[in-house]
């Protein structure tokens, strides 16, 4: 085989182009501390270590999403916990003006604290969270879920939830709405609501209710009608007497799996209705015992109709107060289960971070004894070069 000088020459400029190639790209790795620089080094190990990446990038966004959400939650538990303490003075005005000795004067300026207590009420449920959205609009937070007019205290949000992804496949609410806060609360005891009839000429005062017998109680409607001061008789919707008895004064009555108690002296003929409980507003709530309270009180009736009415405004307090307590319960889960999900989702991405370090993070004892033999290589090869294109038959002509 002939071999031309020309060609000894290009062989040998490639040899050292390309040793000189490997050396940049040895010495781009060390640069660069990673293994991988393109692709094309490691197939397989790029596109796993890609994967890898997305998982990282997913657990990174799920993190925010939990941040964001705990924020929001924390605004909601800070506005609920103003709530409750209105609330709790609510019925602590409520038991005051609940007293015989209460004058007239006294009971209005109870009426104007509770006045103001609903008007807190309402810039609370307008509150914002830390972005500028209201916190209890549900996924109408763009404008103002509570607003007042001559009719009362009205929602305009809805009822919905906005779910956050906190994990794979885990979600949480950001928030509860106003409805479930304010508005969808159980009057009565929270199974039924017991009312003295208007019309009542006694001084009979309901008390103390609840169901004693859930299998018996039947979500009906039933009047407890008084024949006589004495004697009482139960009738139901139909108007058919079901029950029937003697009264004492605080007596306990009892019928279809239920029991509440009547105190003082009612008349012949009045009655008191029984009827399944309805959500009610806290605004509604307050109002009436402010309603109660704007009556005057001239005689025992009067005063026995005030004690109906604020008896019944401080149970539906507290079935209030329970349902806030509910809610911030539920709101210390939905922290819980976040802080939870994000110590799985640190867990998680340790293990991402320490697959692609595997895949791409370069060993440096190796590249530096690459990096030196190449080195050592590529100087040889020049020195070759040097010697060989010296080389030339024309020299011994």
């Amino acid at each position: 085989m002939r071999v031309s000088t020309l060609s000894t020459f290009f062989q040998g400029l490639r040899q050292i182009q390309d040793l000189q190639s490997s050396l940049a790209e040895t010495q781009e790795q060390i640069a660069t501390q990673r293994r991988i620089l393109r692709p094309s080094d490691d197939p397989i190990a790029a596109v796993r270590s890609v994967g890898f990446k997305e998982t990282l990038s997913r657990l990174e966004q799920f993190d925010r999403n939990g941040a964001a959400a705990r924020s929001r939650l924390s605004f909601e538990e800070a506005a609920l916990t103003t709530v409750n303490d209105v609330l709790q003075r609510v019925r602590e005005l409520a038991l005051r003006a609940n007293n015989s000795t209460q004058t007239r004067d006294s009971r209005a300026q109870i009426a104007v604290e509770l006045r103001e207590q609903v008007a807190g009420l309402v810039q609370i449920a307008n509150q914002k969270d830390g972005n500028g959205r209201y916190l209890f609009g549900g996924t109408l937070d763009g404008a103002a879920p509570v607003s007042s007019n001559a009719g009362g205290v009205v929602y305009n949000g809805d009822q919905g939830q906005r779910l956050i992804q906190i994990g794979p496949s885990r979600y949480v609410a950001d928030g509860d709405s106003g409805a479930d806060v304010f508005f969808n609360v159980r009057n009565g005891n929270g199974v039924f609501r017991t009312t003295a009839a208007a019309a009542n000429t006694g001084t009979g005062v309901l008390g103390s209710s609840g169901v004693v017998d859930p299998a018996s109680y039947d979500r009906g409607e039933y009047t407890v009608r008084f024949i006589d001061p004495a004697n009482y008789e139960v009738l139901d919707s139909t108007a058919a007497v079901i029950a029937s008895g003697p009264f004492e004064d605080g007596q306990n009555i009892s019928f279809q799996g239920i029991s509440f108690t009547i105190g003082g002296r009612p008349e012949a003929g009045d009655a008191f209705l029984v009827e399944p409980s309805r959500y009610q507003s806290v605004f509604e709530t307050i109002g009436n015992i402010v309603a109660a309270l704007d009556t005057a009180v001239d005689d025992d009736i009067a005063q026995a109709v005030l004690g109906n009415e604020i008896n019944a405004g401080i149970q539906e307090i507290d079935l209030a107060i329970a349902n806030v307590s509910d809610l911030r319960t539920k709101i210390g889960t939905r922290l819980t289960a976040i802080e939870a999900q994000a110590d799985s989702n640190g867990a998680a991405a340790l293990l991402a971070q320490q697959s692609i370090s595997e895949f791409e993070d370069l060993d440096y004892a190796e590249a530096l004894s690459r990096l030196s033999l190449q080195s050592t290589v590529l100087e040889a090869a020049q020195q070759s070069f040097v010697v060989t294109q010296r080389l030339s038959l024309f020299q011994f002509l």
